[in-house]
């Protein structure tokens, strides 16, 4: 069995993003895996990191909770829409402040841990223009800056990754079978 962390970077419920986090949920349940779903839009906490790493900034319970859930996963999967060629605010807070270094005892002791050693991951990102176009026009940037500068440095690998664009103008049947796409990658969960 594989503990699977689903964060759903987005700043809205009921979004297409949560609907493909079921969607994996679902594939990865079906194959006896267990999985938690983290929607940073029903967490409370402050996006900020205020203390900008010179000090740890104490979680709220919310935010210890969803940290405890990823330290305790085997398997990482975030899901999120491409807005002006990054990552949601709401994402990059949730990760800027569940990721400090200050919150691992190692950290403190002055030596470099890789916090996420020993996880693997799957993003998945949704986005108003062609998925192709991102990956060989714009080089994926917010996609590499995640998995290399993020999720490779703190230990995660293999980092994969799925695109689905021209999700603004796609029809019922093509987001139909993105889900089953979904379904079955979480399945496989990994």
């Amino acid at each position: 069995m594989t503990r699977i962390a689903v964060i759903v970077g987005h700043s809205r419920l009921g979004t297409y993003c949560e609907a493909l986090a079921e969607a994996y949920a679902t594939g990865a349940r079906s194959a006896g895996h267990q999985v938690e779903i983290l929607h940073t839009a029903r967490i409370a906490f402050d996006p900020i990191l205020r203390e900008a790493y010179v000090r740890e900034q104490p979680l709220e319970p919310e935010l210890a909770d969803a940290h405890r859930v990823i330290m305790a996963a085997d398997h990482l999967v975030i899901i999120f829409p491409l807005w002006l060629g990054a990552m949601p605010a709401i994402l990059k807070g949730f990760l800027e402040r569940i990721l400090q270094p200050g919150l691992i005892e190692p950290h403190r002791a002055g030596k470099f841990v890789q916090l996420l050693k020993g996880k693997s991951a799957r993003v998945i990102m949704t986005m108003g223009m062609p998925g192709i176009v991102y990956r060989w026009w714009y080089g994926a940037h917010a996609l590499q800056a995640l998995k290399r500068n993020v999720l490779e440095f703190m230990g995660v690998a293999p980092v994969k990754s799925t695109l689905f664009g021209m999700i603004e103008t796609v029809g019922a049947e093509k987001r139909r079978q993105w889900l089953d796409e979904v379904e079955a990658l979480g399945q496989d969960a990994v």
